[in-house]
C-alpha cells in the first residue's frame, strides 16, 4: 500500500478524541486540562501517564512513551502503522484511501494555499494600519475594539483597489490560478483583468481548528464613513468566501481556535450569530464564543462543538436574538440537534432581549448584561416544551391529544433510545402536571397554558419537587437526635434550616436545640426520652424510621461519629443547592419578564453562590 495522505490523517484525527481511544484501554482520570492514568507500557502504582486532547498526544513521565492516537494503538496493540490507521479508521467510520501521485500533488497544492491565505491575511492587517485607510480602523474603534482584540482576531481591511491584493501576492510568487483557487481573486466575465473579491471592506479572517486562515468574511463600511453615490444600490453588508479545498462552511465555525483554548481552560462554549458577536463575547470574558458561517447550525458543527468541550458533559449554550427571527433560528437549531442527542450531549438555549445582539448588548449595558443572559440559558427539553405550549390554549381533548402527539414525535426523532425514553417521560410528566393535577386541585375550567405563559418567551420554570427536601430534613434531624454530640458543631446550621417544606418538624428542631444546649453531655437515649416526654412522639415516629435510615445509614444510632458528621454535611449541602437552584429558576423567569439590572444582578449572584457551593 502506498503512503496515506496527510488530508486523510487530519480527517481521522478530527473525527476521534484521543482520550476516548486511550480510555478504551486504560482507566483515565480528569486532571485539569488533561487526563492521567497508570502507564499501560510499564508497571507503576502512581499515575505518570498523561493524555492531552487539545494537543492530541499522550506522554508518560515514567518511561517516556509519547505519541498520538496512531502511535498509541501501534504500541498498545503491537500493530504496524497501516494496521493502526485501519483500526482507527474503522472506529471513525472511514475507509483508508491509497495516496496516488495526484494526491501527493494535491497535498503540496494545499500547503501552498495555506501559505497564500496567511499572506493575504497579513496584507489585510497591514492595510488596516495604513493611514490612507483610517476609516476602516475608525469603524472598528467605534465598535469598541481595542488593538489587542483586533490583533487577536487578525482583523484587517481590503482596499478598494481591485488589483492591490493580486499585485501583492504575485510579488510573492503565487500564481493567478492559486489566487483563484483560494477564493481571494475572481476572474472577470467581461474579459477584463482578474480582480479582488473583497474590496473596500473590513476583513474577518476565518481560521480552522489549528488557527490557519482558510477563508474571509468582509463587512462594508457604514454609510457615515462611506456615503453611497447618487443612484448607487446598497451593497450587501457581509460577503463571505466561497467553499474551497481548505474551507467547508458547513463544518467550521468562526472563532474555533480561540474557543478550543478557552474550553480547555474551563470556559463555556457559546454559539452566537456573527463575527462581531463572537468578538463581543470574547471581550466580555466569554472566550468560548463561536458562530456558524452564514448557515443555520449544521449536524457537523454540533458534533464538532461537542468534541471541543473537554470532560463528560457536552452542553454548549446556543444564544439567539429575542425577536421572531431568533425564535425561528432556535427552532431550526433544535431540529438539527434532536436526532444527535445522546447521554451527556445536548445544548442550552439563551435568548437576548428584543432588539439586541451580543455586540449591542455588551456595548450598551456592559459584560454583566450578557453574562445574565447566558447564565439564564435553559435546557433543550424546556425550550421544546415552551415552543409547543407558550401562548396556546389546550381546552379540548383534541388540542391536548395534538400536543401529546407533537411531543411524542419530537421524542421519537432522538436516535439514542435511552435519551428518547427520558424525553418521553419528562414530556408526559409535564402534560400530567399541566392538565390533570390542576383539574384535581381546582376543578376543570378550560385549562389553558396561555394563561400561564403571558407573552413569555420561555415557560414558567417549575418548582423542583419537594420530595428531596422533605426527605433531607428528617435525615438531618434523625442524625442529630441519634448523635446529640454533633449539635455543638452544627448548631448554627441546624438553627438556620429552612423548614418551609416540613413546618410540622420545626418545633421538634427547636426543642432539640434547646435541650442539647442545656445538657451538653446528653446521649441519644436521653434526648429521645426527653422529646417523647415533651410530646414529640408522633414526630419522632416520622423521623426515626427505616425509610430514613435506608437513604442515610449514617443517621442510625451507633453509626460512626465522623461518618455521621460527613453525611450530615453532605445532605445539608445538597439541600442548600436545591434551594439555590429553585431561586435560579425563579430568577430566570424574572429576567425573561423584565431585563432589569436588578434581575441581572440577582441571577449572576445566584450563579456565584452555586459555583462556590458546587
Amino acid at each position: 500500500m502506498s503512503s496515506i495522505s496527510p488530508r486523510f490523517m487530519q480527517e481521522l484525527r478530527d473525527r476521534l478524541t484521543l482520550s476516548e481511544i486511550v480510555g478504551r484501554k486504560v482507566k483515565l482520570t480528569r486532571a485539569g486540562r488533561e487526563y492521567k492514568a497508570c502507564c499501560p507500557f510499564h508497571g507503576e502504582k502512581s499515575p505518570s501517564f498523561y493524555v492531552n486532547d487539545d494537543k492530541q498526544f499522550y506522554h508518560c513521565f515514567g518511561c517516556g512513551a509519547h505519541g498520538d492516537a496512531v502511535g498509541f494503538v501501534m504500541q498498545h496493540d503491537n500493530l504496524s502503522f497501516i494496521e493502526a490507521v485501519e483500526v482507527l479508521a474503522s472506529q471513525a467510520g472511514l475507509q483508508v484511501p491509497q495516496q496516488s501521485a495526484q494526491e501527493v500533488e494535491a497535498s503540496k497544492r494545499e500547503k501552498s494555499l495555506y501559505a497564500l491565505m496567511d499572506d493575504a491575511a497579513r496584507f489585510f492587517e497591514a492595510q488596516l494600519r495604513d493611514s490612507r485607510n483610517r476609516d476602516a480602523l475608525r469603524y472598528l474603534q467605534e465598535r469598541g475594539l481595542p488593538d489587542d482584540v483586533i490583533a487577536a482576531f487578525r482583523l484587517g481591511y481590503a482596499p478598494a483597489d481591485g488589483q492591490a491584493l493580486r499585485t501583492y501576492l504575485a510579488a510573492r510568487e503565487y500564481t493567478e490560478a492559486q489566487m483563484v483557487e483560494a477564493g481571494v481573486i475572481r476572474k472577470s466575465d467581461k474579459g477584463k483583468e482578474p480582480y479582488s473579491f473583497f474590496r473596500d471592506r473590513v476583513m474577518f479572517p476565518v481560521a480552522d481548528r489549528r488557527g490557519r486562515v482558510v477563508a474571509f468574511g468582509g463587512r462594508v463600511l457604514p454609510e457615515h464613513l462611506r456615503p453611497l453615490a447618487p443612484g448607487a444600490g446598497k451593497p450587501p453588508k457581509y460577503i463571505n468566501s466561497s467553499e474551497t479545498a481548505l474551507f467547508h462552511k458547513g463544518r467550521m465555525v468562526y472563532g474555533e481556535s480561540h474557543a478550543r483554548q478557552a474550553a480547555a481552560e474551563g470556559a463555556s462554549i457559546v454559539v452566537v450569530e456573527g463575527y462581531l458577536d463572537v468578538i463581543a463575547c470574547f471581550q466580555a470574558g466569554w472566550r468560548g464564543a463561536v458562530a456558524p458561517l452564514g448557515t443555520a447550525l449544521t449536524d457537523e458543527q454540533i458534533l464538532n462543538l461537542w468534541k471541543i468541550i473537554p470532560g463528560e458533559e457536552k452542553c454548549p449554550i446556543l444564544c439567539f436574538d429575542g425577536d421572531a427571527a431568533g425564535q425561528r433560528a432556535a427552532v431550526r437549531a433544535a431540529e438539527n440537534l434532536i436526532p444527535l442527542l445522546k447521554p451527556h450531549h445536548s445544548a442550552r438555549f439563551a435568548f437576548l432581549p428584543a432588539g439586541q445582539d451580543p455586540d449591542s448588548l455588551v456595548r450598551g449595558q456592559g459584560p454583566k448584561a450578557l453574562g445574565a443572559v447566558l447564565e439564564a440559558a435553559i435546557p433543550l427539553v424546556d425550550f421544546l416544551w415552551s415552543h409547543h405550549t407558550a401562548g396556546k390554549s389546550f381546552n379540548t381533548p383534541e388540542m391536548r391529544a395534538g400536543l401529546e402527539k407533537i411531543l411524542e414525535d419530537e421524542s421519537g426523532r432522538i436516535v439514542d433510545r435511552t435519551v428518547q425514553q427520558y424525553y418521553r417521560q419528562m414530556f408526559r410528566e409535564r402534560i400530567q402536571k399541566a392538565f390533570f393535577s390542576s383539574e384535581k386541585s381546582s376543578g376543570y375550567s378550560g385549562n389553558s397554558l396561555k394563561n400561564n405563559n403571558k407573552n413569555k418567551s420561555t415557560i414558567p420554570l417549575k418548582r423542583p419537587p419537594a420530595t428531596a427536601t422533605a426527605l433531607a430534613l428528617p435525615i438531618l434531624l434523625a442524625t442529630v437526635i441519634n448523635h446529640p454530640q454533633m449539635v455543638a458543631d452544627v448548631e448554627e446550621d441546624l438553627g438556620s434550616l429552612d423548614m418551609a417544606q416540613a413546618p410540622h418538624l420545626d418545633r421538634l428542631r427547636q426543642s432539640i436545640l434547646q435541650r442539647v444546649a442545656g445538657d451538653q453531655a446528653l446521649d441519644d437515649t436521653g434526648l429521645t426520652a426527653h422529646l417523647k416526654e415533651a410530646g414529640f412522639g408522633d414526630d419522632l415516629d416520622l423521623v426515626l424510621t427505616e425509610s430514613v435510615y435506608v437513604h442515610a445509614g449514617f443517621a442510625r444510632p451507633g453509626a460512626d461519629y465522623s461518618l455521621a458528621m460527613r453525611g450530615w454535611r453532605e445532605v445539608l449541602g445538597r439541600l442548600r443547592q436545591t434551594a439555590v437552584s429553585r431561586e435560579v429558576q425563579a430568577a430566570r423567569q424574572a429576567l425573561v419578564e423584565d431585563f432589569s439590572e436588578d434581575n441581572q444582578n440577582r441571577i449572576l449572584a445566584l450563579r456565584d453562590v452555586q459555583e462556590n457551593k458546587g
